[in-house]
């Protein structure tokens, strides 16, 4: 993971907040539930045991993952004033493929969640969507081979 990734000030204190939480009590917990499942004996038959040191695992992976994300985090700032979809920006667009109008926020690939609306400037529809203005027209191939077009309506702060 030596690539840039792109956060909003709002992500990355997400991202030091959940490794926070990670450090001070989740982690220290789940060190602590081995130790007792472990006590319980027969380590090869002990489910206690095996949930415990697999938690841990999941728990310590996480961890480092954020610390990656952190380690080479760019923090940008979105640049609405230009009228031109940037990271950042908000966007209302009419699917003219569709039929139907929705609303999204340009981030970077770390805080895309779809279902809040979040999509990745590296998406297909995020990266057709950077550099355009309001009432431009783009098309893009998503994932399924299927080409859509859409149409900017607003830019939104």
């Amino acid at each position: 993971m030596a690539e840039k990734i792109y956060l909003s000030a709002e992500g990355r204190k997400a991202l030091e907040e959940r490794l926070k939480e990670l450090n001070l009590t989740v982690l220290p917990d789940a060190v602590e539930k081995l130790k007792t499942a472990r006590e319980f004996g027969d380590l090869s038959e002990n489910a206690e045991y095996v949930t415990a040191k697999d938690t841990l695992a999941r728990l310590t992976a996480e961890k480092e993952e954020i610390e990656a994300k952190l380690k080479f985090a760019v923090e940008y700032v979105a640049e609405n004033a230009s009228g031109v979809v940037s990271l950042g920006s908000g966007v209302k667009i009419f699917n003219e493929t569709m039929g139907k109008e929705f609303t999204y926020r340009i981030v970077g690939t770390a805080e895309a969640d779809i279902f809040a609306g979040k999509i990745s400037n590296e998406s297909a529809i995020g990266a057709a969507l950077l550099g355009k203005r309001k009432g431009d027209v783009c098309t893009y191939t998503a994932p399924n081979n299927k080409v859509y077009s859409v149409k900017i309506l607003e830019i939104i702060a």
